[in-house]
């Protein structure tokens, strides 16, 4: 039982999008701390930036948010990381991403030793894994976690930044997997996966003993399937402006919900909910309305975990 804000860390890359309109502080697990701070979780990025204009610019703005950065460790060899940005006609992303940023080179200290254990989620995908330096320090962040904390894993694969090595090390120290309709065939493939979706999704949940898994369809909605059951949500009807962050919101709001042990259709119609939001709105992580946060934010009043 939790008797205090949870902690919810985003582990792994903290970059600056650039899109056509103009440049927007970005990267997945800093998305999904974002959202997390929105919805009533003490949220905050667990990464690395450089001693640059950017770097500099991202710890104000972090403070501006209310946000911690006391967990950005400052590089003063590598930049602060960039991805050039393009969308499609349906707000789809492509992305080009920078090599050698400073979030590939995530410091393990003592400082994160001290802040693993008292973590109650993070969240983490493959890419700053792309780095030796970085999976090491996220492995390193994961094992002393609580064996009760949640740890989700969304895979989020992007361009060539990731191994099926690195898939199956995350996915055996993960909780619960996120995981797209573009990605399941990766998965498939790299673990021999067959039958429908369902049958695929259950087998990995099994394998790998994970608690939930989270199956995201963009605009055609999610699947969520656990130990008691499945619940098929259709997805709602928006006009996207783009769809950067959505996935992470979807996170953000789905663990909010785990805390507080909603039913699993509650957890896909409040994470949907969000989701859609963030894909009305320009960039990863718009400020989300009072109507829906109060709808979907963590609750002290009921307080059991999974």
């Amino acid at each position: 039982m939790i008797n205090h804000q949870p902690i919810a860390v985003g582990l792994g890359e903290l970059l600056w999008d650039m899109l056509p309109k103009g440049k927007q502080i970005g990267g997945a697990p800093f998305n999904f701390a974002r959202h997390c701070n929105q919805l009533g979780l003490e949220g905050f990025p667990v990464s690395q930036i450089g001693i640059d204009e950017l770097g500099n610019e991202t710890v104000s703005l972090l403070k501006d948010w209310g946000i911690t950065p006391d967990f950005v460790s400052r590089d003063p060899q590598h930049k602060t990381g960039t991805v050039n940005i393009r969308l499609d006609d349906q707000g789809k992303p492509n992305y080009e991403i920078r090599d050698d940023a400073a979030w590939d080179f995530i410091q393990h200290n003592l400082l994160l030793e001290q802040l693993a254990p008292k973590v109650d989620i993070v969240c983490f995908g493959t890419l700053a894994q792309r780095s030796d330096a970085s999976r090491f320090t996220i492995y390193s962040f994961l094992d002393r976690m609580s064996s009760d904390a949640i740890k989700l894993f969304d895979v989020n694969l992007r361009q060539h930044f990731y191994s099926i090595g690195s898939i199956e090390a995350s996915l055996e120290r993960a909780s619960i997997l996120k995981l797209s309709d573009e990605e399941l065939p990766v998965l498939k493939n790299a673990f021999s996966l067959s039958g429908s979706v369902e049958v695929q999704l259950s087998e990995l949940k099994n394998r790998f003993e994970l608690k939930l898994i989270a199956y995201t369809r963009g605009a055609e909605g999610s699947f969520l399937i656990d130990g008691s059951g499945t619940d098929d949500h259709p997805g709602n009807t928006i006009t996207t402006i783009d769809t950067i962050g959505a996935g992470d919101s979807f996170s953000a709001t789905l663990c909010a919900g785990l805390l507080q042990g909603l039913p699993l259709a509650q957890l896909n119609e409040n994470a949907n909910q969000v989701a859609a939001y963030v894909c009305s709105q320009r960039g990863a992580t718009p400020a989300l309305p009072e109507s829906i946060v109060k709808n979907v934010s963590y609750s002290t009043s009921s307080i059991p975990k999974i």
